[in-house]
């Protein structure tokens, strides 16, 4: 790219960044970009993800009546193969390729070369930018890559404004509702009392907080310093384009000088700050009342000031953001507030100061929710109405249990989550005696529990903790981690130290289990329907390649240890097992020949969670080794159920009777064949169900290491006699709510009722 180039680059997201509005940034986009390239057309489509098309929102060149009108489906025309793509198209005969598609309402068809790109914001097509000349030719590369440069700056335009489309940024603390309470999805389980701290980007006007000055003198000095740091800036660019460029041309230094004066912005944000707020805070109100005057005055030259304004109310945010010392420091009460918060941000901060964790959007398998997850801290993730700016420093409850969060809440609340908090807190004090005792009933039958891990953490605690193996290792995480599929020797290395750490133990490894609600960043998987979709087993026998690298890893990882197990998810038909095994011989085979060594034949197992296999027992169980029900997904399908959504959670239940009757079925198949079967989803964590599964004769419950001591307890103080007769019960009922009663009172009338979940109860004001 030419200097020529950056410099109208830079311009060009100048203009777009000082824009007022997202209308205004497609505007000044598509006649920047046509004038810079000196092509017809320059348009812009954005997604509108609900009716699943991209609608013309800009343009330079087309007919001005079709902005605004003129859509086409993701999969019509050329646009729309640039997003299914994800890619550039660059074609010199627009009008000869097959998905060339004619709109009168444009009068595009006059136009030869077409260059599309997407705009691309955290793995999701949000709209394509095009450029059309009506003479043949084929776009430079240097032409590709500036409209690369300015796709990813508009991005974040088109993702903030739709982030902010529901927030009020200018709400103020004080403003704020005494008490409210805001619901979201809960990422990771727990209960916490603190005070608000926000996440927020750098030199980001917008996101700028509410907050009160600790010390007026301080913020007054910070921004006096501010304020010489960026006068010094303003009058260094003046010089250094002394020779450059013209004294018309250097007009805009001494405009941004004389905005500068002590008398003029300065004034106005001292003043508030005298007033309360600090400098950042005060910096963002001044700016802001400015541009909205500005903006609605007639006069042409005064309205162009508002990105003069833009500009310089970020050169002063950014001299304080570097110069402040004064943000507080995280305190054992410190909730983390953002829009989202990203996997390193949170591992950058003392994770032992971090008390909970909120975000306004996020998913609850999202990378960053894995790891709060695995440290133990609570997480609510999806609270779309949430003021972000308003909350800083502002009293919180969350409960994590129920995706629940209260801002300012009352004094009889606060209370009640702290008596509630103790009482977990004396639970897991309790429990530590558990950690060196084996799950045996009093009388005397054994039960073997495993831990279910992904990260290191998961298996620290888990062996820290007494499990006898790994019931369940999700091999997804460490890909999901990373930024491009890991290669071979960097499994290797992953999957040896799992094995390792369970020497003498069973560790099973279920293959690549992407797809429904665990995409990869670098693959991401749109379905309509992703949890009846391309995922699991369907997705590596797709791609033979990823899956030979995962067993060949894997095989390596195992010489000498000889305690690997390999799992297969989503299984449906024996065809699918069958292929994998004879991928799995090819690949054992080759890794023998390769490392000059014998390598054992891991155990090989399927798990049991499209309902398809209950009904197949008898042909896979001369196919595998071990049979692992995957309860969450198992229940999801009996159920026509997805547990996410809030307007159907409630019938989401493992107490249903058709699913208690399924596993009770399928263990006995399981046993008739003298085929090991486990649980590895959450029933298995839950000490109420866990009961009911041990009666049934499950030989393995596989669990999150933080539920292990609270199910040995269980464990320990039924007797295998008294579970059998509460299974019969169960089995009779056909109500999910009465078998929940059922364990229930049970637990509580034997001496076990602090292992009813504490959480499930609902804290009223």
């Amino acid at each position: 790219m030419s200097n020529m180039q950056l410099d109208t680059l830079r311009r060009i997201v100048q203009e777009i960044n000082a824009s007022t509005s997202l209308h205004e940034s497609l505007d000044i986009m598509v006649n920047q970009v046509a004038e810079a390239m000196h092509v017809d057309v320059c348009s812009i489509y954005l997604l509108d993800e609900r009716n699943q098309r991209y609608l013309l929102m800009a343009s330079k060149g087309l007919n001005p009546e079709a902005v605004g009108h003129v859509s086409l489906h993701t999969s019509e025309g050329l646009v729309g193969l640039v997003g299914q793509r994800e890619e550039i198209v660059n074609l010199d005969d627009a009008p000869k390729h097959e998905r060339f598609m004619y709109l009168a309402e444009t009068g595009e068809e006059i136009y030869n070369s077409f260059l599309g790109v997407p705009v691309m914001y955290r793995r999701k097509v949000m709209g394509v930018l095009v450029v059309q000349n009506k003479d043949k030719q084929d776009f430079s590369e240097a032409a590709e890559s500036f409209l690369v440069t300015l796709c990813a700056q508009l991005s974040g335009v088109i993702a903030h404004a739709h982030a902010v489309g529901n927030i009020d940024v200018f709400r103020k603390p004080n403003n704020l509702p005494a008490y409210k309470t805001f619901q979201g999805v809960s990422g990771s389980g727990g209960i916490a009392l603190g005070r608000a701290v926000i996440l927020y980007p750098p030199a980001d006007l917008a996101a700028v907080p509410d907050r009160e000055a600790e010390d007026i003198s301080e913020e007054l000095e910070l921004l006096d310093n501010a304020l010489d740091a960026v006068r010094q800036e303003i009058q260094a660019l003046d010089d250094k384009m002394q020779d450059a460029l013209m004294a018309e041309e250097r007009a805009l230094f001494s405009v941004f000088l004389r905005m500068l004066d002590e008398n003029a912005l300065p004034a106005e944000i001292k003043e508030l700050i005298r007033e309360g707020n600090w400098a950042q805070g005060a910096v963002r109100i001044v700016i802001d009342n400015h541009i909205a005057l500005f903006s609605q005055m007639e006069d042409d030259y005064l309205r162009e000031r508002v990105s003069d304004l833009k500009d310089l109310g970020r050169r002063i945010l950014a001299s304080l953001q570097e110069a402040d010392a004064s943000h507080r420091e995280l305190t054992d009460e410190s909730i983390l507030i953002g829009e989202e918060i990203s996997t390193a941000a949170l591992v950058e901060l003392p994770v032992d100061k971090i008390a909970a964790i909120v975000t306004t959007e996020g998913a609850m398998n999202s990378h960053m929710v894995i790891v709060a997850r695995a440290l133990g801290i609570p997480t609510v993730v999806g609270v779309t109405e949430l003021p972000i700016n308003s909350l800083d420093d502002v009293e919180m409850i969350v409960d994590a249990h129920q995706g629940r969060v209260f801002i300012n809440p009352p004094r009889r609340m606060r209370t009640r989550y702290k008596e509630i908090q103790k009482e977990e807190e004396q639970i897991a004090k309790d429990l530590k005696q558990y950690e060196t005792k084996d799950a045996i009933t009093p009388d005397g039958v054994a039960v073997k529990l495993y831990v279910n891990t992904g990260l290191m953490i998961d298996v620290v605690r888990g062996v820290q903790r007494g499990a006898k193996g790994v019931g369940l290792y999700r091999s997804e995480i460490p890909f999901m981690l990373r930024d491009r599929f890991p290669g071979e020797e960097e499994q290797r290395a992953i999957y040896r130290q799992q094995l390792s750490h369970f020497a003498n133990k069973p560790v099973v490894m279920r293959t690549l289990d992407i797809g429904a609600d665990k995409d990869l960043p670098y693959f991401s998987i749109e379905e309509e329907n992703s949890a009846l979709g391309w995922r699991g087993i369907r997705f590596t026998l797709d791609h033979p390649e990823i899956f030979s690298s995962q067993i060949r890893a894997m095989l390596k990882a195992s010489i000498g240890l000889n305690n690997l197990h390999i799992l297969l998810p989503m299984i449906t038909s024996v065809s699918e097992v069958e292929e994998a095994l004879y991928l799995l011989d090819r690949d054992l085979q080759a890794v023998q020949e390769e490392e000059q060594v014998k390598i054992t034949k891991p155990k090989i197992g399927i798990m049991v969670e499209v309902p398809s296999v209950l009904l197949q027992i008898d042909e896979f169980a001369p196919l595998v080794d071990f049979f692992s029900v995957g309860s969450n997904d198992l229940t999801q399908y009996l159920l026509a159920v997805d547990r996410n959504n809030p307007r159907v959670a409630n019938v989401y239940s493992h107490f249903h009777p058709a699913v208690l009757r399924a596993l009770t079925r399928l263990v006995k198949e399981c046993h008739k064949y003298d085929k090991p079967v486990s649980v590895c989803g959450e029933m298995a964590g839950d000490p109420l169900s866990a009961v009911i599964l041990m009666a049934m004769g499950f030989n393995t419950l596989s669990m999150s290491s933080s539920n292990i001591l609270r199910v040995r307890k269980a464990i320990c103080h039924v007797p295998m006699t008294d579970a059998q007769h509460l299974l019969d019960q169960a089995l009779k009922m056909n109500n999910p709510l009465m078998v929940k009663s059922l364990m229930e009172y049970y637990f509580k009338t034997h001496g076990l009722g602090d292992m009813v979940k504490l959480a499930t109860r609902i804290v009223s004001p």
